[in-house]
């Protein structure tokens, strides 16, 4: 029982952040001013709207060894950190996109949370598969 706890406090739930979706809702609506409006705007507004759906019922759940994706309350899928071999934030100005590799398979992933919380559960936790930007 004390051992459940502690792995509960421990735990983190980052908080949804919506700036992904609406920029891809405000880009799609852009296009209404274009001659050829109707098809791109109902296309990148569509899946501007899929991406707000999911920043209301997606979260990431931080453990002391994975990252868990839930819907809902429920686990969509469970990211051992002991299989992780790099990982990057990348266009972290704009909302940008979590890339990590694990040893199965590549990942990338839009952003739908805090980016500032993101990055520093990330550290916390394996800070040393970050790839570093070249300059």
């Amino acid at each position: 029982m004390t051992s459940d706890k502690s792995l509960e406090k421990d735990s983190v739930i980052l908080s949804s952040s919506f700036r992904l979706p609406i920029l891809i809702i405000f880009l799609g609506l852009s296009f209404l001013i274009t001659p050829f409006h109707t098809w791109p705007t109902i296309i990148i507004s569509s899946f501007g709207f899929f991406l707000l759906l999911q920043s209301f019922t997606l979260k990431l759940k931080f453990t002391k060894d994975d990252l868990i994706v839930m819907q809902l309350g429920n686990e969509l899928r469970r990211f051992p950190f002991k299989n992780w071999i790099a990982w990057r934030i990348i266009l972290p100005q704009l909302p940008g996109f979590l890339y990590f590799r694990e040893e199965a398979s590549p990942h990338l992933l839009p952003i739908l949370f805090e980016v500032k919380s993101l990055r520093e559960q990330l550290r916390l936790r394996v800070k040393d598969l970050e790839i570093e930007k070249e300059v």
